[in-house]
């Protein structure tokens, strides 16, 4: 059985999960410190990106890009409509549903707010090479499809 592995000492610190948990933690403050004066957040990052070509989606297809369960983009969404991010309005095709838009002052945000994370994956991997940075994202893609397949 895969849990059956022969046991050895525990050292947090010689796990990758240790360090992808540290780094991401980091990465998370360092983000939200520069994203909040926008009135933006990075839990707010798969609604500003799928609807920032100025389209309008369900909370239903929100949802599913965000991979997170309907009530918790309906809790999303109720607060960013309050913080003036996004509009919601009646879905013409089904009097039950949505349809949530990105507001013209967030998606006036949007490039400065793209800037702030971009500036902050440059110090992130600063000293890296092009061709270190492309093998860091891989081998988190891989750690994502391994435990994506696990789950």
């Amino acid at each position: 059985m895969q849990h059956e592995r022969k046991a050895r000492a525990w050292n947090p610190e010689s796990t990758s999960a240790y360090w992808i948990n540290r780094a991401s933690r980091l990465l998370m403050r360092l983000h939200e410190s520069r994203l909040r004066p926008l009135g933006l957040g990075m839990s707010q990052l798969p609604v500003l990106t799928a609807l920032e070509d100025g389209g309008t989606l369900s909370q239903k297809t929100l949802a599913e890009r965000a991979r997170v369960e309907q009530p918790t983009m309906a809790e999303m969404l109720a607060r960013m409509e309050r913080d003036g991010v996004v509009l919601r309005e009646p879905n013409p095709e089904d009097k039950r549903a949505s349809l949530t838009s990105l507001t013209p002052q967030a998606r006036a945000r949007l490039p400065e707010a793209k800037a702030a994370l971009m500036l902050g994956e440059d110090e992130a991997t600063a000293g890296f090479t092009q061709k270190e940075k492309a093998l860091l994202r891989e081998l988190l893609q891989r750690v994502v499809q391994n435990l994506e397949t696990e789950g």
